[in-house]
């Protein structure tokens, strides 16, 4: 590999919320018991050092000693433009449909504040990502839950049914789309999304869709942006991305949306500006820029095939290892979601005890009940293998015995 993705990063007294946050808030685990190191698996951000050309863009920009106000640089909207033409075969795409957000959740919500007025429901996936139920619950929307279900292959598949069931009784006008999906990990196929557009055309509900995880894509699956399916659904949806999950660029703040319609995006661009503190930072758009360069490009397929086999060697342990957990082989993201219910029964515990015993040992991994999973944990393999594998060898020896 040109990049290197197995050499053990020390992030402690480096502000790192997975390391340095241990215990400190409800969601946190405890610190491990004397003996064994923590390992993160719980916040989703990677234990990989990003790209170089990152830092080389920041540091280049602060060698000029002035960070008064500025605007994007055409370099900035010219990255984003060529980067998803390249990497998910979009057309079309040009600088007026794309617009700042500090954050994807931010961007969700202003979004939400167009098409909703405070009080409506509002269409998700169970499992379901935390931020969009904190978010979506503290401005005042009802969230109603289709849940997805395995397939005999234990693939998690959309109930249309129970979708256009949940719309009709709900009178529901907007959906949040994830794509690819947290914590469940599925890169919806095409037929997939063109199906849930058409049910979403058919009763006018109009599309929120995260796609922040869609550079994350595992084993040969592909992502299919969902403005990509249809005229109708290019029109119907915003869509919402950033390099942060990409390229652990979190810390810096900066995402961005696609909007191709035009009454939507002026109204979202408003609804965005009204704290006026939806503005960019300087570093984080030299951040994009170095990220969505030619070696940044090598870098995320050299990042998807060390996450796959993280994966492979994950799901074959458990198989092997951990008789009573059931985990469906995430396509995209680096997160597992493990479903302990069986282990739990036949061992006598409850998931706080079995949460605790991992923590216990320096595998400091995270509630999925938070996720709506409810006797479940969601890991992340965003960690060089030898981390790992270190951390499934503690899970077997002190763990599920």
């Amino acid at each position: 590999m040109t990049y290197d993705f197995t050499s053990i990063i020390d992030r402690r007294g480096k502000d790192a919320v997975a390391i340095d946050g241990l215990g400190l808030s409800y969601s946190a685990p405890d610190g491990p018991k004397e003996g064994f190191d923590p390992i993160p698996m719980w916040v989703a951000d990677m234990n990989f050092p990003t790209v170089p050309t990152v830092q080389e863009a920041i540091i280049e920009r602060t060698k000029h000693p002035a960070f008064g106000y500025f605007t994007p640089r055409e370099e900035y909207f010219q990255s984003i433009i060529r980067w998803h033409e390249q990497r998910n075969g979009v057309t079309g795409l040009k600088k007026e449909h794309i617009g700042y957000e500090n954050g994807v959740l931010g961007g969700v919500i202003s979004a939400l504040n167009v098409l909703c007025s405070r009080g409506d429901h509002v269409l998700l996936h169970s499992p379901t990502y935390i931020g969009f139920t904190e978010s979506l619950t503290n401005n005042g929307y009802h969230i109603v839950h289709s849940p997805l279900t395995p397939d005999e292959k234990g693939v998690y598949r959309m109930d249309f049914a129970d979708m256009e069931k949940k719309i009709r009784e709900n009178r529901i006008h907007v959906a949040i789309f994830c794509s690819p999906h947290n914590p469940c990990g599925r890169v919806w196929e095409r037929w997939e999304v063109e199906q849930a557009m058409e049910l979403f055309r058919k009763h006018d509900v109009m599309v929120v869709s995260d796609e922040i995880w869609s550079d994350i894509i595992l084993d040969g699956h592909k992502h299919i942006p969902v403005q990509s399916v249809s005229e109708d659904a290019r029109n119907r949806t915003a869509a919402f991305y950033a390099p942060s999950k990409t390229f652990n660029l979190a810390g810096l703040v900066g995402s961005y949306h696609i909007i191709y319609n035009k009454w939507l995006r002026e109204r979202v661009e408003k609804e965005s500006s009204l704290s006026h503190y939806n503005e960019m930072n300087v570093l984080s758009m030299y951040a994009l820029i170095g990220a969505y360069q030619p070696e940044g490009y090598v870098w995320v397929d050299e990042l998807c095939q060390t996450i796959s086999g993280n994966i492979c060697f994950a799901c074959a342990y458990i198989d092997q290892y951990f008789d009573g957990v059931s985990v469906s082989k995430p396509e995209g993201t680096y997160m597992l979601f493990l479903d302990c219910t069986k282990w739990c029964e036949a061992h006598g515990k409850t998931i706080d005890e079995l949460e605790k015993a991992g923590w216990d040992v320096g595998v400091a991994w995270q509630d999925g009940r938070m996720f709506h999973g409810p006797c479940h944990i969601r890991m992340n393999l965003a960690l060089p293998l030898s981390r790992v594998q270190e951390a499934f060898e503690r899970l077997r020896r002190y763990v599920f015995v």
